[in-house]
């Protein structure tokens, strides 16, 4: 954990060399026995993904890389197209644990969210959010529309439906990760301005982003298919939507503040039970269950006394869930279609990558932002998670003449950005100060200052 002393590497080396020897046995039992295993399958998954993520994490904080690209490579190589300790089966019986650890992800999103810091950073976020939204939306559509020869599944679609295609690839671009950037500031316990300003904007972003997902279908659909007429219908479903999300939310961030002033004990048999019950209850009535589970977060916070004890309770899985979270989505890489399309994905992930730089430069100057964002408020808004696919199988459901190939080029694109992105995002907050290692050697040197004649 970040608040331990460092651990000598002797004792990491050995570790690795352990779970290494572990895994090598395990991989030759499989290639003699391919029957063994069938029934635990999943439990065993989960083991791998804990034990490789764990040992991998730490041996890449040896050289300053974050503890979620040590998750995503163990997951990457304990996969289907790598070892195959996690195949394709094992990944799809996991959905229901990697939805556990993404509700709990968005509850502790929710409960860091707090008015007297939403309030403080109004401006800059008010600015990031119309510049990184705006610019990043419209440039990724044209860069998506000037790649069309690039891009075969688009042959026979005509320009106007390459612009609507545009449209909604613009709006995937602008999404972030969550649980990235709570996974990078739960491994450092970064304080301060730019640690602030991410969390603040990438939590927000999702509300937003739900809504010009639903406004940029009702404008594509009559470009793709030119047979459908504009409908607002979509528009007032996602306000359904929304408010409905809200309201269940408030609800049970109420109760849990209740439970947790009354009773106390067991929260964590709760938290689970809520994520592992209710999500599947809120996606068949058509709620968004990322967005109750971040309001259920928030009202604990700011509207109980209760929102100590609330972090506390989740921060004793913290570590366990990225793992799992991480470690699953490293295994669902699908590393042929990355093979196969990663020119075209590294144009769109530097396209974006170079416009959310600017955007945040843009956004800063208006905002009067402090030197640590006018810099680096870029660097945690790289990341790309499960929104960004969600929208991806949206359209793939909604446009299934080229869905599959935007699925596979999304993919492709989110891959490269999950993998970039929390490695720029911790590299800046080392850069700036806020991680409990850099904050702590500048409270030492200025303590030695104060004793010097």
């Amino acid at each position: 954990m970040s608040g331990a002393a460092p651990r000598p590497l002797g004792d990491r080396l050995l570790e690795a060399v352990l779970v290494l020897s572990l895994l090598a046995l395990l991989v030759a039992s499989r290639r003699l026995f391919p029957s063994l295993g069938g029934g635990a399958g999943t439990i065993a998954s989960v083991g791998i993904l804990l034990l490789g993520g764990t040992v991998v994490a730490n041996l890449l904080e040896l050289v300053g890389l974050p503890h979620l690209t040590g998750y995503l490579l163990a997951g990457v190589a304990a996969g289907p197209y790598v070892l195959n300790l996690v195949n394709h089966r094992a990944v799809e019986e996991l959905a229901p644990v990697n939805s556990l650890a993404l509700s709990l992800i968005a509850l502790a999103g929710g409960a860091e969210l707090r008015l007297a810091s939403l309030r403080t950073g109004l401006r800059s976020l008010g600015w990031a959010t119309l510049w990184q939204n705006l610019l990043v939306m419209v440039v990724l559509a044209a860069v998506f529309v000037a790649a069309r020869p690039l891009l075969p599944f688009l042959r026979g679609v005509p320009t106007v439906g390459v612009v609507g295609v545009g449209l909604v690839w613009g709006v995937m671009a602008v999404t972030r990760s969550p649980s990235a950037v709570l996974g990078i500031l739960s491994q450092t316990r970064a304080k301060g301005p730019l640690a602030r300003f991410t969390l603040n904007f990438v939590m927000t972003s999702d509300v937003v982003v739900v809504v010009l997902l639903a406004m940029a279908m009702t404008v594509a659909r009559p470009l793709i298919l030119p047979g459908s007429e504009l409908s607002l219908s979509a528009v007032e479903e996602l306000g359904v939507e929304v408010l409905g999300s809200i309201s269940v939310g408030t609800t049970i961030g109420l109760f849990l503040a209740i439970y947790l002033r009354l009773v106390g004990g067991g929260l964590v048999v709760l938290l689970i039970a809520l994520g592992l019950v209710f999500t599947e209850v809120f996606d068949y009535l058509h709620f968004d269950w990322l967005l109750i589970f971040m309001t259920a977060g928030f009202v604990v916070q700011n509207l109980s006394k209760q929102g100590e004890r609330f972090v506390e309770s989740i921060d004793s899985m913290g570590e366990i869930v990225y793992v799992i979270f991480f470690g699953v989505a490293g295994a669902h890489l699908d590393l042929p279609v990355l093979r196969t399309l990663w020119p075209v994905a590294l144009l769109f992930a530097a396209s974006r990558g170079i416009t959310t730089w600017l955007a945040s430069r843009v956004a800063s100057r208006y905002a009067a932002d402090p030197p640590a964002i006018r810099s680096w408020g870029w660097a945690g808004l790289v990341s790309q998670a499960g929104l960004a696919l969600g929208i991806a199988a949206t359209i793939q459901s909604e446009f299934p003449a080229f869905g599959a190939g935007l699925g596979a080029l999304a993919v492709a694109t989110v891959a490269m950005n999950e993998m970039v992105g929390p490695v720029l995002f911790k590299a800046a907050l080392d850069r700036c100060g806020e991680t409990r290692g850099e904050m702590e050697e500048s409270e030492a040197a200025e303590g030695r200052e104060a004793f010097e004649p």
